[in-house]
């Protein structure tokens, strides 16, 4: 049986390094993408010590125009198998008063790095009959989001992307799938508080394990849209039968409770 390959953007540390360990398991060879080359040293040899898959890491920062690209031309010659579009962050504030050089380059890696990277490596799958695709939104994606308009809105983008190429994809042997997580206990917030107050919300918290093991069966099944807990579940029906102004408006409450 020939060894498998999986990508993962963001695999060095929160879900995307719960789902290179949960690919390893399942005697995938990886190829982990992240900036943070410490990080990913670790999760390579933390890896390695408990598995024989082989493990390549390439230090690249996803945010910059074309970086797909760039991956691309480096693994061109590995067929991809499963792509796991994991990396992003968040930025907290009112729109008017935010960096914009933090929320172009959220744009670049939610949207433009996401949706490029996909577009190269389903081309192979596509020609082959099979692959996976798992990319990473939020519960977020469900609702307008003030004091973090910027993540809510390419959250949407995600969603709305991978529904419509999921659709798309039917009998061809490739399915995507889109993960819509709630608050998980990652390093994810402390990337939001970066040059900005805090946005800690203290409830509802998922365990990392449990989000990425959720989310990984349901891309083996190959279902579409998966929000993992039932209060989640709940929530992201909300904006369906209510207004959108009084969504936005019950999450602009929450934002501002929790930046105190």
């Amino acid at each position: 049986m020939s060894v498998k390959t999986a990508l993962v953007t963001g695999g060095a540390s929160g879900l995307g390094y719960e789902l290179a360990l949960l690919l390893a398991k399942d005697n995938y060879n990886l190829i982990l993408i992240d900036i943070d080359a410490d990080k990913l040293e670790k999760t390579k040899k933390e890896l390695q010590k408990n598995y024989s898959t082989k493990i390549t890491i390439l230090v690249k920062d996803l945010s910059i125009i074309n970086i797909a690209e760039e991956i691309f031309n480096e693994i061109k010659n590995i067929p991809i198998d499963v792509l796991i579009n994991n990396a992003g962050f968040g930025l907290f504030g009112t729109f008017a008063d935010t960096d914009w050089q933090r929320e172009s380059a959220m744009l670049n890696l939610h949207i433009m790095t996401t949706t490029h990277l996909t577009k190269l490596l389903l081309t192979g799958m596509v020609e082959r009959k099979s692959g996976k695709i798992l990319n990473m939104s939020s519960l977020a994606a469900f609702q307008p989001g003030p004091l973090m308009a910027i993540y809510y809105a390419s959250k949407a983008y995600i969603l709305s992307f991978s529904e419509a190429i999921a659709n798309e994809l039917k009998g061809t042997g490739v399915t995507v799938t889109v993960l819509c997580p709630g608050q998980t206990n990652t390093s994810f917030q402390e990337v939001v508080s970066q040059e900005t107050s805090e946005n800690k919300i203290g409830f509802n918290i998922a365990c990392p394990n449990q989000v990425a093991t959720y989310g990984y069966k349901a891309m083996l099944k190959g279902k579409t849209v998966v929000v993992p807990g039932k209060f989640n579940k709940f929530l992201s029906k909300l904006p369906r039968i209510m207004p959108r102004n009084t969504a936005a408006s019950i999450v602009r409450k929450i934002q501002e409770k929790n930046r105190n």
